[in-house]
């Protein structure tokens, strides 16, 4: 077999085993770390402390060749381990690493999809981890991917589908992305213009123009779904464009369009200055369904790990806090503001709350009508790779699952859930049903292939 360097002196050659001891090969080992940038970077933090436990233990240079040649890297940490506690070291490295950039910049969209981002700065949340951040307003999703991409922002509030999009190279170069946390879940409405309240049946909106905000986004397929369960072909019997959120209400005031799909607050402010009303929520096609989240690149995950894991940190906390509703007037207040959702108080504290009007008459009140859990559910991952391939965006075949696994970083999330107070899922993916049709992850293809209604 033949030898590789080992972490601790890079001038020992070993003959078995890998860095961490739970390989056969030092390959297996890159390779486990390659297929998951959460332990890819977790890796990190721990080679750094034990070289560091290694070095202190056995200062002499030849002393430590000698050790590590006779009992491999792996047993010697195990045997270490039984009386010096590792795990205790490595927690509070990763805690307490120094920042590798204190100054951060996060490119956001002005929707309430954004909160955890947005109201981490003015309540403090990403100070208490050291972290000076500034929030840029951007006009656009397209904006928020190529600022990113060109690494003009650090990290990125997203539409849930866009790492996936970008990791598969698709509407761009493919470069590896991550999700480390969900920002919402819910949140979303079909909005149509007031002269539609006598059509409520999908059915009757053939040659209808909607909005949605980007191809790559929850609200075209939740839309796409909605309407090839009426019957209607998306592409054929109705008109679907991309318009930036901020742009929507302005655009179903003009008549350019006949409603939309999109993130709040866009449909309240529809209905509180009396051009819209609210449709459906698109919780009630499934509820639970994930929106926007926190991205980050490869690149910035392995290259700044420290700088990474406060920035999640703070947003987990901040997610945690807004979960709970006796939150929600306090953190409307904070967002409302010009330089972040540029709305009326009123208008955002109805979308967070769930009591709000629905622009029929009605005074509705649900609370979860937008929610907020950070994890990264894998199998929310699979499904809109799915509907990707279904609606021809997704050429050829896909490793559904690794996919998943490389871009919806569960592992990270729950670390950080548990540190937050938030309960956290024993496993990564889940089954679930959108309108009444359930979804099983570890069938991707004979989901698509059920379909009437589809591209593929």
């Amino acid at each position: 077999m033949s030898g590789f360097k080992d972490p601790y002196d890079p001038n020992v050659k070993l003959t078995a085993g890998c860095s961490c001891g739970g390989h056969s090969t030092q390959a297996q080992h890159d390779s486990a770390d390659a297929e998951d940038p959460a332990s890819g970077s977790d890796a990190l933090h721990e080679r750094v402390v034990e070289s560091a436990v290694m070095r202190a233990l056995f200062p002499q240079d030849e002393l430590r060749r000698r050790f590590l040649q006779a009992v491999g890297a792996g047993t010697a940490m195990s045997a270490i381990s039984t009386f010096f506690p590792l795990g205790t070291a490595k927690e509070a490295f990763a805690q307490t690493g120094k920042l590798e950039k204190a100054a951060v910049k996060i490119g956001f969209i002005p929707i309430t999809c954004a909160t955890p981002i947005i109201m981490a700065l003015p309540m403090g949340f990403y100070a208490r981890q050291g972290l000076n951040v500034d929030v840029v307003k951007t006009a656009g999703w397209a904006v928020i991917r190529d600022k990113t991409l060109n690494k003009e922002y650090d990290a990125a509030h997203m539409l849930s589908p866009m790492p996936l999009a970008i990791t598969l190279g698709i509407g761009s170069n493919p470069v590896p992305y991550t999700i480390p946390a969900i920002e919402n879940i819910n949140g979303q409405a079909i909005t149509l213009a007031v002269k539609h309240k006598d059509k409520r049946d999908p059915k009757q909106w053939k040659g209808f123009k909607f909005a949605v905000p980007f191809d790559y986004s929850m609200h075209n397929y939740l839309l796409r779904y909605y309407l090839a369960e009426a019957g209607l072909d998306p592409d054929k019997d109705v008109q679907i464009r991309s318009v930036p959120p901020p742009e929507m209400v302005a655009n179903l005031r003009a008549d350019n369009i006949d409603g939309f799909l999109a993130p709040d607050p866009v449909n309240q402010r529809a209905v509180y200055d009396g051009v819209g009303f609210i449709h459906m929520l698109t919780k009630e096609m499934w509820d639970g369904h994930p929106c926007c989240a926190f991205a980050a690149s490869k690149e910035f995950v392995t290259t700044a790990p420290n700088t990474y894991r406060a920035l999640v940190k703070a947003i987990v906390d901040a997610t945690a806090y807004a979960a709970k509703p006796e939150n929600r007037k306090q953190i409307a207040e904070a967002i409302a503001p010009a330089n972040f959702l540029n709305q009326p108080v009123t208008v955002v504290e109805q979308v967070l709350t769930g009591n709000y009007a629905d622009g029929l008459g009605n005074i509705m009140k649900v609370p979860n009508r937008i929610d907020f859990d950070p994890f990264p559910w894998q199998s929310f991952a699979v499904w809109i790779m799915t509907q990707m391939k279904r609606w021809g965006q997704l050429k050829g075949d896909v490793d559904y699952a690794k996919v998943a696994r490389e871009v919806f970083l569960a592992t990270d999330a729950v670390k950080l859930m548990k540190e937050a107070g938030m309960k956290t899922p024993t496993a990564n993916s889940k089954k679930f049903s959108v309108m009444g049709k359930e979804f099983d992850p570890a069938k991707p293809d004979a989901y698509i292939a059920s379909f009437a209604i589809k591209r593929t």
